[in-house]
């Protein structure tokens, strides 16, 4: 699948994810990524690990998940797996960004970043 847009992520991220490539969307994700070195990720973009605040445009549904990796994954604590739909959607873009993505029931959905709440990256 060709992806039009590109995300931004640090050079940690880029390694930790490269063996979760078997997933084709994350794969495509990643080839189009702008990687940069860690202490230059832009302070309000979505890391892994980060805790950000976005709304699903067509529903009007406000979450605040964590994007962590599968084996954290934890729904009732808010922890979506960047394999997730909603994780991979958000994974890279910024605050007042908003991406169009689709969704498993064959829709696609625009999300909107609200807030970045934490950022690992930042640390």
């Amino acid at each position: 699948m060709a992806l039009d847009h590109s995300i931004t992520i640090s050079e940690d991220d880029f390694s930790r994810l490269h063996v979760l490539r078997g997933h084709a969307l994350l794969a495509a994700e990643l080839d189009n990524a702008i990687v940069v070195k860690p202490d230059c990720i832009p302070p309000d973009v979505v890391t892994m690990n980060s805790r950000v605040r976005f709304e699903d445009e067509s529903s009007g549904e406000i979450r605040d998940v964590t994007i962590v990796f599968p084996k954290d994954a934890d729904g009732f604590a808010g922890k979506v797996s960047v394999l997730s739909t909603v994780g991979m959607a958000l994974l890279g873009v910024a605050v007042g960004h908003s991406i169009i993505w689709p969704f498993p029931d064959g829709t696609t959905r625009e999300l909107h970043v609200l807030k970045l709440i934490y950022q690992a990256a930042s640390e």
